[in-house]
């Protein structure tokens, strides 16, 4: 059983289907959850809005090294933080401008870099775990996503090597691979799919769960797939 009791955790994209249940996780195991928060509407679904163990950082833009920073300094005591923020893209890459290329690598990619960054900093010299979300198709080639796996592989890149060169310290540095995760939006994107094969965020945020808490002893630069039956 996972246990963060005392500990404080930043679960970025805290807010929507995954992290909310990630969220939700962390601090039933006894975490103070940390949650950016980019556009005040994110917290109309969000079932911990008003959580005494959830602290709300809103106005911030991930993407953005101020930001970013501003967040991890109002931590105190970081052990983990997970980083959920990101978005999909797809199309074939003849109609993929520079400017949608650029969007979805800042959407991914450096706002992962940017919190794994800070993350670090706010843990210093103590223990601590970083957990990151890199994608299916970084693994299994899928057409028409040439901006988005390529975002999701810098993901896995800077995992992986970010696991390396920390061995020497007690901080683990993983991701999880997830393909169709079974949401609302999901399911209203393909309604005639096999809904019942997809992880529900439930699921995953225990595989999360695990491998951000101190009851993850040895794991670390591992990209764990959370496919389910999909």
């Amino acid at each position: 059983m996972v246990d963060f009791s005392g500990r404080e955790a930043v679960v970025t994209g805290g807010t929507g289907a995954l992290g909310s249940a990630v969220v939700g996780r962390l601090i039933a195991a006894g975490a103070r959850a940390h949650v950016p928060v980019f556009d005040s509407r994110e917290l109309e679904r969000f079932a911990y809005r008003d959580h005494e163990a959830v602290t709300l950082h809103e106005g911030l833009d991930l993407s953005k090294e101020e930001d970013v920073a501003q967040l991890y300094e109002a931590t105190h005591k970081l052990y983990a933080s997970v980083h959920i923020a990101g978005g999909f893209a797809m199309g074939p890459i003849g109609s993929t401008s520079l400017e949608h290329w650029n969007h979805v690598m800042e959407m991914n990619a450096t706002t992962c870099f940017l919190c794994c960054r800070e993350a670090l900093k706010a843990i210093g010299a103590r223990e601590g775990r970083i957990v990151n979300v890199a994608a299916r198709p970084v693994l299994v080639p899928t057409a028409q996503m040439a901006a988005y796996s390529a975002s999701k592989a810098a993901v896995a890149a800077l995992t992986q090597s970010l696991s390396e060169e920390l061995s020497g310290s007690g901080i683990w540095v993983n991701a999880i691979v997830p393909s169709l995760i079974d949401t609302r939006a999901n399911r209203e994107a393909m309604p005639d799919a096999d809904h019942e094969a997809w992880p529900t965020p439930k699921e995953i945020a225990e595989t999360i769960a695990f491998l951000a808490s101190p009851q993850n002893a040895v794991t670390r630069g591992a990209l764990v797939p959370v496919y389910g039956k999909s």
